[in-house]
């Protein structure tokens, strides 16, 4: 039987390879998403909230700051 491009075909061997691929790629895939699921990332609403926390501290901090220098500010001029 001579060989030629419409004799050739890939055969059990292509599609078990092929086969196991996609097996792979499936348990692969639900591994991601497992692992997306444990991911604990901060959202929006808590970010501004840090923020707005952070800038309080630092208002605080520099009332704290002024009054412990007697007051004068030379910046209020």
């Amino acid at each position: 039987m001579p060989l030629n491009d419409d004799t050739v075909t890939p055969g059990f061997l292509g599609f078990g390879v092929f086969l196991a691929l996609l097996v792979a790629l499936v348990f692969l895939i639900r591994s991601m998403n497992k692992q997306m699921r444990k991911i604990q990332a901060p959202r929006e609403a808590d970010l501004k909230q840090q923020e707005w926390e952070r800038a309080q501290a630092a208002k605080a901090e520099k009332k704290a700051d002024t009054a412990a220098s007697g007051g004068d500010d030379p910046a209020a001029g």
